[in-house]
C-alpha cells in the first residue's frame, strides 16, 4: 500500500510539474514587443503539429507563427533546457558532495569557461566548428578542461576525496579567474561584451544552440536518473555506502562526468547563470522530499519553468532594455538561500 501511495503522490507530483512547465512556456511566448494571446500560440501549436501543410485560414496575422517559431521558440527552448542542465547537475553534485552549498560552478566549470570565452571574445576569434561558433566552443572547452584539471589534482590513487576536491576546485578557480580578469583588463572595446556573457543571458538564442545543447541534457539526465537509488544511498555517508555494495568510486566518477558535461553545455550556450543550480534542488526538495528517485525529474522539470519565467522577466521588465537572466536568479534565488540558511541554520540537510 505504502509504494502505490507513493507512486501516487510521484504521479500527481509530476502532473502539477508539467502544467507549470506548459503555462510558463505558453506565457513566455506571448510576451514581448508584440502582445500574442495565448489562444492563438496554442493555435498555431496545433496547426503545425496536428495539421502541418494545411490549407485552414487561421485567425491570427501570419507574422504571429514567425515571431512565435523563429524568434520566441528557440529562446524559449534553450532556457528550459539550460534550467533542466543546471538544476540535475546541482542535485547531482548535492548528492555526492553531502552538501547543500554545492552547486553546478562548485569545481571550477564557470572560471573555465568565462576563461575559454573571454579568450575568443579579446581576440576576436571568430570561427565556426560543426555550426558551433568561436565563443560557446571556447567555453565549453575552457569548462571541460577546467574541471578535469580539478578532478586530476584531486585524485588519490583510484579514490576522489570529496574534501580534496572541493579545496582543488576552490583552487583552481581562484587561479584561472585571475586570467579572466586579466582578458577583462586588457579587452579595451571588447569589455562589455565579455561582461554581458559572464552575466549570462539568451539573447542569441537559436535553434542551433538548442539542438547542440539537447542530447547533453537528455544523456545527463538519464544517468543521473539511473543512479538515483545510489545516491539515496550515498546520503548515508560514503563507508555506509561502501558496505551496502555500491561502488562508491565509480559512482562519483560516473556522475561527476555527466553533471560536469551539463554543466558545460549549459555555460557554454548561455553565460554564467548563478543559483538556479544551488536554489532549485532545495526549492524542490522541500516539496518532494529527499528521494533522488523523485528529485532528480523534478528539480529538471522545475528548473526549466523557473528560468523561462526568470527569461521572461529579464527580456520584459525594462523594454526595450534587455537585463542579464543571472542578475534575476540572483536577485531571487539569494534570499531564498537566505532565508532557507535562517530557517534551518545548521540543520540544512541532505536528509530532509
Amino acid at each position: 500500500m505504502g509504494n502505490v501511495y507513493k507512486r501516487k503522490k510521484w504521479l500527481k507530483i509530476f502532473f502539477v510539474l508539467i502544467i507549470l512547465l506548459l503555462i510558463s512556456i505558453v506565457f513566455s511566448l506571448g510576451i514581448g514587443a508584440v502582445k500574442i494571446p495565448a489562444g492563438d500560440i496554442i493555435g498555431i501549436f496545433v496547426k503545425r503539429i496536428l495539421y502541418p501543410g494545411s490549407q485552414l485560414n487561421p485567425s491570427w496575422p501570419e507574422s504571429f507563427e514567425t515571431i512565435i517559431l523563429n524568434i520566441r521558440l528557440p529562446r524559449v527552448a534553450l532556457a528550459a533546457l539550460v534550467g533542466m542542465a543546471l538544476a540535475l547537475a546541482g542535485t547531482t553534485y548535492q548528492g555526492i558532495f553531502i552538501n547543500p552549498m554545492a552547486d553546478p560552478y562548485i569545481i571550477g566549470a564557470s572560471s573555465g569557461a568565462s576563461l575559454g570565452a573571454s579568450i575568443a571574445i579579446a581576440l576576436s576569434l571568430n570561427f565556426s566548428f560543426l555550426g558551433i561558433s568561436s565563443v560557446p566552443f571556447f567555453a565549453f572547452l575552457g569548462s571541460l578542461g577546467t574541471v578535469a584539471l580539478v578532478y586530476r589534482l584531486a585524485k588519490t590513487g583510484e579514490k576522489i576525496p570529496v574534501m580534496t576536491l572541493l579545496l582543488s576546485g576552490i583552487a583552481v578557480t581562484t587561479f584561472v579567474s585571475a586570467f579572466v580578469s586579466l582578458f577583462v583588463y586588457f579587452s579595451g572595446q571588447r569589455l562589455h561584451q565579455i561582461l554581458f556573457w559572464m552575466m549570462g543571458g539568451f539573447a542569441s538564442a537559436s535553434w542551433l544552440y538548442v539542438k547542440m545543447i539537447f542530447p547533453y541534457v537528455i544523456l545527463g539526465f538519464a544517468v543521473n536518473l539511473f543512479f538515483a537509488r545510489e545516491l539515496n544511498i550515498m546520503l548515508l555517508g560514503e563507508e555506509t555506502a561502501y558496505h551496502l555494495g555500491v561502488s562508491v568510486e565509480k559512482l562519483k566518477k560516473m556522475l561527476l562526468i555527466s553533471s560536469s558535461i551539463l554543466t558545460a553545455a549549459a555555460v557554454s550556450v548561455s553565460g554564467i547563470i548563478g543559483f538556479v543550480g544551488l536554489v532549485v534542488p532545495h526549492m524542490v526538495r522541500l516539496v518532494v522530499g529527499p528521494d533522488h528517485r523523485i528529485l532528480v525529474p523534478s528539480s529538471a522539470l522545475f528548473g526549466a519553468s523557473y528560468l523561462i519565467l526568470a527569461d521572461t522577466i529579464a527580456r520584459s521588465v525594462l523594454p526595450p532594455e534587455e537585463i542579464p537572466v543571472g542578475i534575476i536568479t540572483s536577485i531571487f534565488g539569494g534570499p531564498f538561500f537566505i532565508y532557507l540558511l535562517k530557517r534551518r541554520k545548521d540543520q540544512i540537510f541532505l536528509g530532509g
